[in-house]
């Protein structure tokens, strides 16, 4: 995607992530949140909840993937703003979408939402600006 293309209002495509117990604790290890609800089903009922559910951290990746997937290698995320909603549980599939808000010389700002049959996951506000590597 070249940013300078880019128009308010413009849509993302969707994705739909399959989300279920592995991914959800190999996130939860990956980016070192090892709280119990996280990977111990019987933590996670004794919290209240069916099962274990996605940390922020993994919601964060992913909404960030989803970002990159679009623009490309010649786009960096500057900034990204998430808001949680309900839980993400193996089993109930994320779909992603996103708009452009508003386009700023090169710098393009999005709105992402992920959601699963609950409602909304996530909602999030998400700065790209051109990627340009150095040579060494």
């Amino acid at each position: 995607m070249n940013l300078a293309e880019c128009t308010v209002g413009q849509e993302l495509p969707e994705l739909v992530l399959p989300i279920d117990r592995t991914t959800i604790v190999a996130t939860a290890i990956a980016s070192q949140d090892f709280e119990d609800v996280h990977h111990d089903p019987d933590a996670a009922l004794g919290r209240g909840t069916p099962d274990v559910f996605m940390s922020i951290n993994a919601t964060n990746g992913f909404v960030d993937r989803y970002v990159t997937d679009w623009t490309g290698p010649s786009a960096r995320v500057r900034r990204a703003s998430l808001r949680l909603g309900v839980p993400c549980f193996p089993g109930d599939p994320m779909h992603m979408n996103g708009e452009v808000t508003a386009v700023d010389g090169a710098t393009v700002t999005l709105k992402v939402q992920g959601r699963n049959s609950r409602g909304v996951h996530v909602t999030a506000e998400v700065v790209v600006e051109p990627y340009e590597r150095k040579s060494r």
